[in-house]
């Protein structure tokens, strides 16, 4: 199973630069471009903080597929 994310979508939508978001949620910023290139699987706490940047769910930033 693959993790897809749309982390970038609602980064680039807000007009936030990855540094911007990995300091809102307490991470590096390699750490947010691991995330958006899929080479990362975020702790659940990473996942909800991120979520709660964009005010979506988890499930709206993240989904698994059968990639």
């Amino acid at each position: 199973m693959a993790l897809v994310t749309r982390i970038k979508e609602y980064r680039e939508n807000s007009g936030m630069k990855q540094a911007e978001l990995a300091e809102l949620v307490n991470a590096r910023r390699e750490t947010i471009v691991h995330l958006e290139s899929g080479k990362y699987n975020p702790s659940l706490k990473l996942a909800m903080d991120i979520a709660k940047v964009f005010g979506v769910t988890v499930e709206e930033l993240f989904e698994f597929t059968d990639a």
